[in-house]
C-alpha cells in the first residue's frame, strides 16, 4: 500500500500548496486592500498585547501574502515553510497569552506544522523549486 500511495507525494504537495497559498492570499487581502481593515487587525493585535502593533499588523499580513504567492508556483518553498512557522508560532503565542484554548489554536497552530513540513521536504517535482534545481548547473 505505501508504494502506491508514495506516487502522489508529488500531486499531494502540488494541492496542498495550491490550497494553503490560495488560503493565505485571501486571508490577508482585505488587509492589503483596505487601511481600514489593517487597522482593526492592528487593533486586534493590541488588544492581544503583541509589541509593536502597528508593525507586527503589516509586517504579517505581507509575510502571509508572500509566502501564498511563493507556495502557489513552488518558488522558495523550503524558505516559505520556515516564514510561515514562525509566523504563527508568534500568533499563537499570543493568543495562548490571553487564553485562547486548544480548539481556538488549533488554526494557527496547525499552520506552525504545515510550514515545517514544507520547509523539510521541499515543493516536491511539480514545482519551480524542481525546475530550477534541475536547471542548475551546480546540484546538491
Amino acid at each position: 500500500m505505501q508504494g502506491r500511495l508514495s506516487g502522489f507525494h508529488d500531486l499531494t504537495l502540488l494541492a496542498l500548496r495550491l490550497f494553503l497559498g490560495a488560503f493565505l492570499i485571501y486571508g490577508v487581502w482585505d488587509n492589503i486592500v483596505s487601511s481600514a481593515r489593517m487597522d482593526e487587525f492592528e487593533q486586534f493585535l493590541t488588544g492581544i498585547r503583541c509589541p509593536m502593533p502597528a508593525l507586527a499588523a503589516p509586517l504579517s499580513v505581507w509575510a502571509q501574502f508572500a509566502i501564498g504567492a511563493l507556495l502557489i508556483p513552488g518558488l522558495w518553498t523550503r524558505w516559505a515553510g520556515l516564514v510561515l512557522a514562525m509566523n504563527f508560532t508568534v500568533a499563537v503565542v499570543l493568543l495562548l497569552g490571553v487564553g485562547q484554548d486548544f480548539r481556538q489554536l488549533f488554526p494557527p497552530a496547525i499552520l506552525i506544522f504545515v510550514g515545517l513540513s514544507l520547509a523539510s521536504s521541499g515543493a516536491g517535482r511539480v514545482s519551480l523549486d524542481h525546475l530550477i534545481k534541475r536547471r542548475s548547473p551546480i546540484r546538491a
